[in-house]
């Protein structure tokens, strides 16, 4: 067998591979920064009981960051970490938090984590570290998992209690009076991967952490707060904003880092005329299998769950041999709906050895321990720059050669990349924002908060909240008395306040084959319509099975083994109603219409598709509810009687097309910067010829049920959002359209969730985009119309643009 440097060499001989191959990055090798144990307040070092701990592990010094955290936490300094993956973050909150325990029997500490498995995984690295080191610190897991047995032990005994932001929400907040000893005694709070704290989740969480700080000050304890972050753009100031407390930024790096390939490949050919590539799905399997070959340990990421199994299935069956059992291989998939035993024990497979090789979704692509990785394979560019990296990082041991190839699929956006590599090395990991004054989120918060504890008049909670709570009491859910805001209310206001804005409820998958009746997985309700209708084809761990029956009101969906040649794929159709209009406005020379939507999908059929070609083999039909969303909305109405109208009258039809869909994608590019918010919190969805409006419209929505604020709030920043995308466009550099300006050339219907609706005809690749988009945006905010002399104050840039 050859080793991965073997192999790389190999391929660089290889002129087929080679010629896909658009960029091939080599990042050097770096030393490893150390330092001995540190030197902390009084001239001591960490517990000499902890020391022993980790001497017993191999670890007799520190990464420089590592030690770095030790000292800002014993100085009593918030901090966030900044380093990549596998550079032993860990460690940075671990040793200061058990550090302290040890020294203060009473102290304890509060563990935060946005997932379970990451709970899981880090409840057995504490164990590990307590236990191998025989340390009198109890770790108790505190989530919807836990059996009401432990619940109590957790509450009453546990020193370090490893939670998540929902659990604290809905469980331990509002019943915080079973919490006093904990609470009263608490001294850190860990929260990690706080870059996932963005967007509409994040000004959740900010909610959440104002609750949890008022709740320790109750309880006579102000602890300090550890945070760990992925790459982002702006990691101190999204923690500053979340914990609302300046922090210390730790970004300098000691862990060493082995020679890492970054490569760009875009599948080859197999019809020129057409454009057509050789699809992703298979290319990610033909390179898998060669690494896995040569005994290359592999992750390769997918972008659904079932591009994930059909990887994944296509690798074994590669590999399959009777006479050697798959040459000793093991390939798993893994993703979100798998039971929580089949979970563990894949990612316990990769750390021991025992399995060779993940597909995953980007379930995966947090921190999770799974082991030493040679190999990344992205089956298709994830979305972001940060992802991507993100992603990359999850191959390459500290000291170790690594690879990673980003295989870029059909889309617009990954044919940029992948044409335009510059782009992405030379590009900043993208920002994160956060609006918890959003008055949506805040007011929810505010009920949980009177809930938890009574107000005083007069009460800061991020800011004044007088005005905000005469309006509860209006409502009727709380009351003024002797100066104090209390709760009046029947309800548990945190049951109807979802963090995420997601549904809680999950459809339970059990195999009926032969008369039995086993669980074998689960689904949320919105992505069981989608993939396990009835006839659906339902792929699990490289088994098949044909949906029989979906019980929605029940939450049950049957299926049975089968060995069918086919998988299906199903067809969602989007519609947008109004209905009802309470707010018009003019700005800009732009007609704009407020009000309640209504946002169908629906599944309507579905493909089947034949394995391996995945040609398709047919339709079927798909008889379900649709999924409805009441949300706010703005429509964009180009009116021809006011001077956007006007302006946009006057381009050709097919530039109208160019202009309409280049606008949206800049909308959604740019106003998420103003809003504080992230790109998939937005609808965004373009109408030629809208049937409500008669006009071309631009519908911009919040993307979470009953809305959140942001559409509302767009319309103030309207005049800078379009300033700033028309600044944009003139200051990008690429030539017909970018994924940072107007997208990548993008098409009809360009599978990244953006809806143009009916009566939108134009061609499959739109060049033009961005020359029309600046047509459009120079003459109507320039006020060029035929015939209209009317001009708004002019817009300085730089002023309002944070983009700027």
């Amino acid at each position: 067998m050859k080793d991965l440097s073997d192999l790389l060499r190999t391929l660089k001989e290889d002129p087929s591979f080679l010629s896909a191959v658009t960029r091939w990055e080599v990042i050097p090798e770096t030393p490893g920064v150390y330092s001995d144990f540190p030197v902390l307040g009084r001239n001591r070092t960490l517990e000499p009981t902890l020391q022993e701990a980790l001497e017993k592990r191999g670890i007799s010094r520190l990464y420089s960051h590592q030690a770095e955290s030790c000292i800002a936490a014993d100085r009593g300094e918030d901090f966030v970490v900044v380093t990549p993956t596998a550079s032993g973050k860990t460690l940075c909150y671990n040793l200061p938090v058990i550090d302290r325990l040890l020294r203060d029997p009473a102290a304890k500490a509060l563990y935060l984590f946005p997932t379970k498995a990451l709970s899981q995984d880090q409840q057995a690295e504490l164990n590990g570290l307590v236990e191998g080191g025989n340390l009198p610190v109890k770790v108790s897991t505190y989530d919807g998992d836990t059996p009401s047995s432990l619940r109590v032990s957790a509450r009453e005994t546990g020193r370090i209690v490893i939670s998540n932001p929902d659990m604290l929400h809905s469980g331990i907040l509002p019943n915080h009076p079973k919490w006093i000893k904990f609470f009263s005694s608490l001294q850190f709070i860990v929260i990690d991967e706080i870059h996932i704290y963005r967007g509409v989740f994040g000004s959740h969480m900010t909610n959440l952490i104002r609750r949890l700080k008022r709740i320790c000050e109750f309880y006579g304890s102000r602890p300090r707060f550890i945070c760990c972050s992925a790459t982002i753009g702006n990691p101190r100031e999204l923690t500053e904003h979340i914990l609302e407390r300046p922090v210390k930024l730790i970004d300098r790096n000691g862990a060493p880092r082995g020679e890492k390939h970054l490569i760009m490949y875009n599948p080859p050919l197999v019809d020129a005329v057409q454009g057509i590539r050789k699809g992703i799905t298979n290319e990610a399997q033909r390179l898998a299998v060669r690494f896995l070959r040569e005994g290359i340990k592999t992750i390769v990421f997918a972008r659904s769950r079932v591009r994930t199994e059909l990887i994944a299935s296509y690798i074994n069956k590669s590999l399959a041999n009777h006479f050697t059992d798959n040459g000793r291989i093991k390939v798993e998939a893994y993703r979100g709906g798998y039971l929580p035993g089949e979970r563990r024990a894949i990612e316990k497979g990769l750390r021991d050895g025992h399995v060779h090789g993940v597909v995953s979704t980007n379930a995966l692509e947090l921190g999770i321990d799974i082991g030493g990785l040679d190999l990344a394979i992205l089956s298709g560019i994830p979305g972001s720059v940060a992802s991507s990296w993100q992603q990359a990082g999850r191959a390459g041991r500290r000291n170790s050669l690594s690879a990673a190839i980003l295989i870029a699929s059909v889309s617009p956006t990954d044919q940029y990349l992948v044409n335009h590599p510059e782009y992405f090395f030379s590009q900043n990991p993208e920002s994160g924002y956060v609006d918890p004054d959003n008055i949506y989120i805040l007011m929810d918060h505010l009920k949980c908060a009177v809930f938890e504890l009574p107000l005083k008049n007069g009460e800061s909670f991020g800011g004044p909240v007088d005005e905000l709570l005469g309006y509860l009491e209006e409502e009727g859910v709380i009351r003024f008395t002797g100066d104090i805001w209390y709760w009046a209310d029947r309800s548990y206001p945190s049951e109807q306040i979802s963090l995420r804005s997601a549904t809680t409820e999950n459809v339970v998958i059990i195999d009926t084959t032969g008369g039995r009746h086993e669980v074998i997985g689960e689904m949320d309700k919105p992505s069981a319509k989608e993939l396990i209708f009835e006839n659906a084809v339902y792929l699990h761990r490289g088994e098949q099975f044909m949906v029989t029956r979906l019980d929605l009101e029940n939450l049950k969906c049957h299926v049975e083994a089968s060995q069918v040649n086919y998988y299906t794929d199903s067809v969602v159709k989007t519609d947008i109603k109004v209905l009802e209009e309470d707010r018009e406005d003019r700005i800009l020379g732009l007609k704009i219409l407020t009000g309640d939507l209504l946002v169908r999908t629906q599944v309507a059929k579905f493909k089947k598709l034949k394995f391996q070609t995945h040609e398709n083999l047919g339709y079927g039909e798909i008889f379900l509810p649709e999924e409805e969303m009441h949300t706010r909305g703005v429509l964009l109405c180009f009116d021809p009687e006011e001077r956007a109208g006007a302006v946009f009258q006057g381009l050709d039809t097919d530039n109208q097309r160019r202009a309409i869909a280049a606008l949206g994608t800049l909308v959604q590019n740019v106003a998420p910067l103003f809003l504080l918010c992230e790109r998939r919190d937005l609808g965004v969805s373009e109408r030629i010829r809208d049937p409500h409006t008669q006009w071309p419209t631009l519908y911009v929505y919040d993307n979470h049920p009953g809305g959140t604020g942001l559409a509302d709030g767009f319309i103030d920043k309207l005049p800078a959002i379009l300033h700033a995308s028309r600044e944009l466009i003139q200051r990008c550099p690429c030539g017909n359209g970018c994924p940072s300006c107007v997208g990548a050339q993008e098409t009809a219907g360009d599978g990244n969730g953006r809806d143009h609706g009916p009566g939108f005809t134009g061609p499959d690749i739109m060049p033009g985009l961005k020359q029309a988009a600046d047509t459009l945006l120079e003459k109507w905010l320039s006020g060029e119309a035929d015939g209209l002399a009317e001009r708004d104050e002019p817009w300085v840039p730089g002023k309002t643009s944070p983009g700027a």
